[in-house]
């Protein structure tokens, strides 16, 4: 493997990575939106 066939791959794993972090906060934040709702509810109905 050449030393531009291991940058391309390198690349390759840290756009994937970038991806998966992306996703991670965006899930965290609609979970963080779930948990605000459910606790309106429950105010609501107590």
């Amino acid at each position: 493997m050449t030393t531009t066939e291991k940058i391309a791959n390198a690349k390759k794993r840290i756009d994937e990575l970038e991806r998966l972090i992306k996703y991670w906060n965006d899930l965290d934040h609609d979970e963080a939106k779930m948990v605000n709702f459910t606790r309106k509810i429950e105010n609501k109905v107590a």
